[in-house]
């Protein structure tokens, strides 16, 4: 749009044609493309915020997984953030995860203090571990994700409900 008010510009006044004209679209594109780079939308935040939590399970990290769980956390299964911090150590010991990606993300409501998504997560597990052995090596996983916008920028995670495992309806209670 700037370069086209600079074309029309120089084309109905020519005496006032000056060669930093050209630059006016320069500097506003590149003016964008900074302000994109330097301020996180609350999606890209929330997504953040889900490949931090899906990089501290496979790397067995519970104390990066605390810090982004809200302190009022809770779920059907886990009444509060200790008690999930607490199924996470022992997860981390019996179920050994070689990767996980998540495949896909659906921001069901946004508003300017809360956020709900559907999260579509591929677990990999050790060919060794004991879930590998009983079930299978890898599964889809869905889970709905709760969060809770913090003082200043970001989210935490305030309750992940199981959904389904391989496309079968599933809980937290079953899966204990």
């Amino acid at each position: 749009m700037v370069l086209f008010g600079v074309l029309t510009f120089r084309s109905i006044i020519p005496e006032k044609r000056h060669w930093w004209q050209w630059l006016l679209p320069l500097v506003v594109a590149g003016s964008g493309i900074g302000l994109d780079a330097m301020v996180q939308t609350d999606n890209e935040q929330i997504n953040a915020v889900i490949d931090t939590g899906i990089a501290a399970a496979v790397k067995r990290d519970v104390a990066g997984l605390g810090k982004i769980i809200s302190p009022d956390y809770s779920d059907s299964a886990h009444g509060s953030k200790e008690r999930l911090l607490y199924y996470c150590r022992q997860a981390a010991n019996e179920h050994q995860v070689v990767s996980a990606k998540k495949k896909g993300l659906r921001l069901v409501d946004l508003s300017e203090s809360a956020a709900t998504a559907n999260v579509f997560i591929r677990v990999t597990f050790d060919k060794d571990s004991h879930f590998a052995e009983n079930y299978k090596s890898s599964v889809q996983i869905k889970v709905d994700v709760t969060f809770k916008k913090r003082p200043g920028p970001g989210w935490l995670v305030e309750c992940v409900e199981l959904r389904a495992i391989d496309g079968q309806s599933c809980s937290w209670r079953q899966v204990r």
